[in-house]
Parts: structure tokens; sequence; C-alpha cells
């Protein structure tokens, strides 16, 4: 079929643009270049959504306003985000779920424990999978065409207007058309040329894991950026990056391969050294930091140690820590200078200055004369068992995209198109220029992809876009 919308992609985002040109009434087709058992892209690993709440809401507690949401975000991204189109966001962040919930999204009760993030992410029942499959089902029930394994390779695009996409030999025509086919995070040349070499003669990104799909391989991003002029925006070499553990497999080791028990100990390099402030803010906004600290140090790795008072405060990644009875020993079980190790560890145990510790709280537990400084929750590590994680930088998805505005139209030479729209990680650098906070993501592919759907289902009907977020 050539449809009045085409769709392409796969996850969150390409499929709130779906349902929703398709709610307006618009004849819809999905492209997705997985296959179906793959399908979804990164979204399928996602488990929340952030969400600015002025009062306790169904599955969220207390507040989160407007005001707290946006300085958080400032703070991650040091002021590298578009204002306009980031509060657009945080606002349009509080009215989805009633959508989201008559597509078949469900939410699970607020939770408690050590990350107290009830107040500000909504979780998904069963995950981002479920959130996926609940959307796939309730596509193909209003009569969404869906394909998979149809990766489409370049568009035709006159005059910043879109006139058709080709998937291999076959040519697509469509009235309108949404691009969000994700970033080049799979794209491991890419990645290698982004990041280049660095000082030692080391090609930092061949170190790097891949936590999603190995579907997004930047294709169309590169096909708009150099072949049509798009504008662009972002750092390609800025990214959603986390510290995993360094046995997790090349692609999808999703969310269970995270370590997340840095903030509960020291991190040092391959010289036993500690690099940076482990407890410098709360673990949801510092937790994407880590990857890009760790892809930064001698050789991309590093490691995270505890000793037993850590252990049942944080999420327990799918592999087992190495394990030993004392320090000297945990040292030679990771391959680290015992001596050096030693120094380390002696020099931040005597730091130590503790009060009352609390991991729910910016606590008073700091060091004292250490450079770098523990801000929080620094206590001796000092009882057996230790334990020793390895590290390694794991990308979710890269920040390098298509500018935008308000309408999710795809600007060429400053001027937006008629009839082609972009949401999702191929224009999330609008709004993250770097850092993340955890489920910011699926808040931009929200937003932008109802936007986005919106938008191509008025172009398709001869009318102009709407600026701002759906209500």
């Amino acid at each position: 079929m050539d449809p009045d919308v085409l769709v392409i992609g796969g996850g969150n985002a390409a499929l709130c643009a779906a349902l929703m040109a398709r709610e307006a009434g618009r004849s819809v087709l999905l492209l997705e270049a997985a296959p179906r058992d793959w399908r979804g892209g990164n979204s399928g690993h996602t488990r929340n959504l952030r969400c600015m709440h002025d009062a306790p809401q169904d599955v969220l507690v207390e507040a989160y306003p407007e005001e707290e949401f946006w300085q958080d975000l400032l703070k991650v991204t040091g002021g590298i985000t578009n204002e306009h189109l980031a509060r657009m966001v945080i606002r349009a962040s509080s009215t989805c779920r009633d959508w989201m919930r008559r597509h078949g999204v469900h939410f699970q009760p607020p939770l408690s424990g050590a990350l107290h993030v009830a107040r500000t992410n909504a979780f998904f029942m069963g995950g981002g999978k479920a959130l996926v499959n609940a959307y796939y089902r309730s596509a193909e029930r209003l009569g969404v065409q869906v394909r998979y394994a149809s990766p489409v390779d370049r568009l035709e695009i006159e005059d910043g207007e879109f006139k058709a996409a080709w998937v291999g030999a076959q040519r697509i025509t469509a009235k309108t058309c949404v691009l969000a086919a994700g970033g080049f995070e799979s794209n491991r040349e890419w990645l290698r040329e982004a990041w280049g070499q660095n000082a030692r003669g080391e090609w930092p990104s061949d170190n790097f894991l891949i936590r999603g799909t190995a579907f997004n391989r930047g294709v169309l991003l590169r096909h708009l950026l150099e072949d049509h002029g798009a504008d662009r925006i972002g750092d390609p070499t800025q990214a959603h990056m986390v510290a995993i553990d360094a046995r997790a497999p090349l692609y999808d080791g999703g969310i269970c391969t995270r370590i997340d028990c840095v903030s509960l100990g020291v991190v040092v390099n391959r010289e036993a050294e500690r690099f940076y402030d482990e407890g410098e803010d709360f673990w949801p906004k510092r937790y994407a930091i880590w990857g890009r600290l760790v892809a930064q140090q001698p050789g991309q790795t590093a490691w995270s140690v505890i000793d037993a008072k850590a252990i049942g405060r944080f999420m327990p990644p799918v592999f087992p820590g190495v394990r030993a009875d004392s320090l000297p020993e945990l040292a030679r079980k990771l391959g680290l200078d015992e001596d050096r190790f030693m120094q380390t560890l002696d020099a931040y145990n005597g730091a130590c200055r503790v009060g009352h510790f609390d991991h729910t709280a910016l606590d008073d537990c700091h060091t004292e004369g250490l450079a770098p400084a523990k801000t929080h929750w620094a206590r001796p590590i000092d009882t057996a068992p230790f334990y020793g994680y390895q590290l390694r930088p794991g990308v979710t998805f890269t920040y390098l995209g298509l500018e935008t505005d308000d309408t999710a139209a795809v600007r060429f030479a400053g001027q937006p198109s008629t009839n082609l729209f972009v949401a999702g990680e191929m224009m999330a650098g609008n709004v993250l220029g770097k850092g993340y906070t955890a489920g910011v993501g699926m808040s931009i592919g929200t937003a932008f992809g109802r936007i986005a759907g919106r938008n191509a289902a008025l172009a398709a009907a001869g009318q102009p876009a709407v600026r701002g977020a759906v209500r």
C-alpha cells in the first residue's frame, strides 16, 4: 500500500506516531527494520517514564513539579539543551499516561526502596517489552499496516518535501513521513569514526558494548545529514552511556548488565586509582555519566569495589561479582597491582567521615582531604567479603540527530519540512546535549512521537502543523 502516513521505525516513538496518525483517520504503514521477534528497538529494554506532576497521581507519589524536573535536566545536560522543547516534553509527561493506557499499557504500583524513583518515574508493568507489545496489538487492531525486516535504505526528498522511501528495490510513496529509526549506536564503524584514536593510540569505541538493539545503525540519519543536508544537532560522541559489566554481550544486554553499586563503594581504573566522585548525587541522576567516565580511562575499563555492607542495597546484576575475603586477595583476583590498590583503598578508608548513612538521601557520610572526594555515602570498605565488578562503557543511544522544533518537523537550511517529521532517538539531542536522567528518553519519545504523528496526519489532510505537545 501507499499510505497517507509512512512511519519508519518500530520502537516507542514510532508506535506513538503511528497510533496518533491512525486515530486521526489516516492510513498508516509502519516499517520496522528488525524481524518480528526483535521488534521495538531499544524500547524493549526500558522500564519507566519520567513524569512531571504537581500532586500525587495514580502510580506517582508526592509531587515532581515542572521546575524541579527542568532543574534536574539542566544539571545533567550542563545547559546543553533547548529549554523550550525540554519544557514541552516535561509538561507532556504529566498528561500522556491515560492515552498510553487506552492503548493497553499498564503501570505498576509505586515502588519503594533505595532509589526513591516512585516520586519521579512511572514504571511499566512488564517493562518495555510489555509496552511495545501493547502498542503493536493496538496498532494492528486499529488497522496500522506493519512490515517487519524492512530497513529503509534511502529517501526521495525534493526541496525539503518527502516523496518516497526505498526498501531495497521497492519504492514506497506516502503523503507524509515520520522518521523514528533510532540513533547510530550499533554502527561500530561510525562510533570509531566519531571517537577517533586517543593519545595512547587506542580506539576507545572498540571497547564499547551496545546495551540495546543491533539494528540502530543510523543509515537514515547519515543519509539525511550527508545526502540531503538536513539540519543537525548534537555531538556524535555524546550518548546515553552506562557503566556495565565487562562480561555483557555485544548487543542487547539491557538493564540486567548495569552495575548499580557504584555509589556504595569506590571505582578504580586499571592503575588501581580512583578518578571521580562516586557519591556526587542520587544514582538515577548520575548512572548515565559513568559509561563516559570509564570510556576516558586507560583501556576503557574500571572496577567497582564494595564490601559486605553494600549487599542488598542495589539492584544485583546478572553476573556475580568477583569475591574475596580480603582486599589484597581481591586486588589479585581482579588483576590489579596489589600495592597500588591497597594505597588507594587505605587512603579512601582513612579519609571517610561517617555520619548518619542513608542511601535514600544526600547524607553526611563524606571524605576529607581526598582527591577526588566522595561527597555522600562514604563508608570505609572494611567488612569481608569484598566484591569487584569489572566495567566497560555500555552505549544505549547516541545524541547526534536532526534538529527540529515544536512541530517535530525535520529542518533544511533552517526551514521546516511540510511533510517530514522526526521523533525519538533521531532528535533526542535537541533536549539531551549530554548526560541523562532516568526515564527521560521515554518522555522525549512519547512526547515527540505523538506530536509527529498528529502533524503527519494533519499534513496528509493538507492542513498546517500544530505547535506544541498533544494535550
